[in-house]
């Protein structure tokens, strides 16, 4: 009876810890949360109001070039936020962001505590995964997909633990949502399965090497000829007892070698290969998971969107996809400190799966800075193993701490520090707009809304802010909608999104872009390069008609337009 009373105990003081955690993590959550929007949220909104109207035609409706061709990469996301948007406008948004926000953060925190069996080490690190996150957390496709990659991680590891249909069926739906949501990442879904396989193939080829199988095949294979030729009646008895005798010597060797190795996969010095037969089932899985990529509208895309992409010029000149800085990134520089220093310094062991997740992610991060995402988020689940058998190896029990934060006073203290930190960072943003004026052309676009005939107008503008324009309406020379403007997406010859490229950084001069383009309306940062290019020039050909704090709007007086 006893017994019985501590389990039940144990289990509610887990379960008061886990509410207590999922509140916390809500509030940090929440509090990282961005007022203001990014640039691609005009655009999903827009082509998520296209497509319910007009459905997906594969075409581009909203930059004045004809004829380009769209992919429309997360039309379920944009249709999804369109219609929050209809309802709630940009309020909506925001708070739908802070709810996936809460739900990236809880997923985190659950599945590590479910992998782990330890409810603190979890929610320590989901707060540390959560802050290095939070330049990435937007109203965004990707905060969606950083959901179903983390249940996806979960998915698998349960599969190979248990062999359970259900999480099958669950990878299977999760590929089905990534493709249709942000088919961009689809890919990388394909990614996680890898360090599983290449586990396992390295366990079968090690048992290949160590139990000397291709010489036991051979050896089987020539006794069983001979067998026939005795059976045939010829003389081949003597070779028959040489070879079954170097037949049970290699059995004996085989045996010997087996307990050692036995003794030594359960105690390893640093690295843990197990050999998991389930794997043979995760592959057939994966197969029928990259067949659920016709089961979009989207014909090949999801197929062919990454290879054209990485074939284009438009990963060599956007930010995030640029290499990463270590240096300069402090986060992924001390949680990589922080695994080093937990292997090299500390007993604790590390699965070969998992070491394969780091070293691919490390590579792909240091490779493009946008990955420091990936890391981050499936290095939360592998840090937490590592901490939870680090404590193991000391002989550490972290969950007894769950009884002492529990207490009122640890408690109260804990909630009172949350809600301070989160409050300093929510204060600054208390008073800030969803659109910020200083980076959108709010007020310019009002003035070419009621003075310019947008219909016959030709605007130039800048990457960063084509996507609020569009929003409102306004044909577009370029947007952040990078992949749409380069020959591999388009269907033309023109690169345009290199051509803006050149033009913004005075690599080629402006007039020959207008020209070649037939530009009538230019619309630029004041502080841009080119406006000042034009300023101190006092260029003729451009005839200034609107100015305010961010933004300057010329004529193009030597266009067929005004020439008219």
């Amino acid at each position: 009876m006893k017994i019985e009373k501590m389990k039940k105990n144990k289990i509610s003081q887990e379960t008061k810890f886990t509410i207590l955690a999922m509140l916390l993590i809500c509030i940090f959550s929440i509090a990282i949360c961005p007022v203001k929007m990014q640039n691609d949220t005009f655009y999903t909104i827009k082509i998520g109001e296209h497509i319910n109207q007009s459905g997906i035609d594969m075409k581009d409706p909203f930059s004045w070039h004809e004829g380009l061709d769209y992919t429309y990469p997360h039309w379920l996301y944009d249709l999804c936020t369109y219609y929050i948007y209809s309802a709630f406008g940009m309020q909506g948004i925001f708070i739908a962001t802070c709810i996936l926000s809460c739900v990236l953060g809880i997923s985190l925190y659950l599945v590590s505590s479910k992998l782990t069996k330890n409810k603190i080490i979890s929610f320590i690190i989901t707060i540390g995964a959560m802050y290095v996150l939070k330049p990435y957390i937007a109203a965004r496709a990707q905060l969606v997909t950083f959901i179903l990659f983390i249940w996806e991680l979960y998915s698998i590891e349960k599969f190979l633990e248990s062999k359970k249909i259900r999480y099958a069926i669950f990878l299977i739906g999760i590929s089905i949502l990534i493709a249709n949501l942000h088919v961009a990442v689809w890919p990388f879904f394909f990614v996680i399965f890898l360090p599983y396989i290449a586990q396992y193939l390295i366990a079968i080829i090690s048992d290949i090497i160590f139990y000397s199988k291709i010489q036991e095949f051979v050896l089987k294979q020539e006794i069983k000829r001979l067998e026939k030729n005795k059976a045939k009646g010829k003389k081949v008895e003597e070779k028959l007892e040489k070879l079954n005798e170097k037949l049970r010597k290699l059995e004996e060797l085989k045996a010997k070698i087996k307990i050692k190795r036995e003794g030594t996969n359960k105690s390893p010095y640093k690295i843990k290969i197990t050999k998991n037969d389930n794997v043979k089932y995760l592959i057939i899985i994966m197969i029928i998971c990259a067949l659920t990529g016709i089961l979009t509208p989207l014909g090949d895309t999801p197929y062919t969107y990454l290879y054209k992409t990485m074939k284009g010029n438009t990963t060599q000149n956007i930010n995030e996809h640029l290499p990463m800085q270590l240096a300069e990134n402090t986060e992924a520089m001390c949680i990589i400190i922080i695994f080093l220093a937990i292997l090299i310094f500390t007993k604790t062991k590390i699965n070969l799966s998992d070491l394969f997740f780091l070293g691919g992610l490390s590579y792909l991060m240091l490779k493009t800075r946008r990955q420091l995402t990936m890391f981050t988020i499936i290095g939360t689940v592998i840090l937490a193993k590592m901490l939870v058998t680090m404590l193991k190896e000391y002989k550490i029990d972290s969950n007894k701490w769950i009884e002492i934060i529990l207490s009122p006073l640890v408690t109260a203290f804990i909630i009172i520090l949350f809600v301070l930190v989160s409050t300093k960072m929510i204060k600054p943003k208390v008073h800030q707009k969803y659109i910020s004026e200083t980076s959108y052309p709010v007020e310019a676009c009002e003035y070419i809304l009621e003075n310019i005939d947008i219909g016959k107008a030709k605007f130039y503008n800048e990457y960063n802010y084509g996507s609020y324009m569009l929003f409102k309406g306004i044909p577009v020379f370029i947007d952040s909608r990078a992949d749409l403007y380069a020959p591999e997406f388009s269907g033309l010859e023109d690169d345009i999104f290199m051509d803006f490229i050149n033009t913004s950084s005075i690599g080629t001069y402006y007039e020959d872009t207008f020209e070649k383009y037939g530009i009538t309306h230019v619309i630029t940062y004041k502080d841009s390069k080119m406006n000042n290019i034009i300023k101190k020039t006092e260029d003729k050909n451009l005839k200034q008609i609107y100015e305010d704090k961010s933004f300057t709007i010329y004529e193009r007086l030597n266009s067929e337009y005004f020439k008219k």
